[in-house]
């Protein structure tokens, strides 16, 4: 699935599309360089869901943890990890066999980890304000 964002106003749309496309499935691998929004469609994606706490990027704690009303959401930057073993090290494994939904930025650092099921978020800058993002179920 292939969308356009043409401004921040529209990534809520863009996450009821994203949660309706994903059915089942709660783990979302998002891709992008830095600085194309992946941290601020979470946000829009966990104030969809009912998230009430401010959703911050995890850069520095390498996981957020949010309450929504059907549970928890786990949010993780995996930007700054050195090797993908770490991700081990703060429980990985069992966060995504938690049932939760499992947010992950810079994915491609833990890929030996990667589920066979996932959702893909792939997202590009056009410009300052506009986003091609493509959504695809893997597994």
């Amino acid at each position: 699935m292939n969308i356009l964002v043409n401004n921040l106003d529209e990534l809520g749309i863009a996450a009821a599309q994203l949660i309706a496309f994903a059915g089942d499935r709660k783990i979302f691998l998002f891709n992008g360089e830095m600085g194309t929004g992946k941290t601020t469609f979470i946000k829009s994606i966990c104030e969809y869901l009912g998230v009430k706490t401010t959703v911050s990027s995890p850069t520095f704690a390498l996981i957020n943890e949010y309450e929504y009303p059907s549970g928890l959401i786990y949010h993780f930057d995996c930007y700054r990890l050195k090797e993908d073993t770490e991700a081990l090290d703060f429980g990985l494994e069992e966060y995504l066999s938690s049932g939760s939904y499992c947010f992950i930025e810079w994915p491609e650092k833990i890929a030996a980890y990667w589920p066979e099921k996932y959702v893909r978020v792939s997202i590009n800058a056009l410009n300052d304000r506009e986003r091609s993002m493509s959504f695809e179920l893997i597994g």
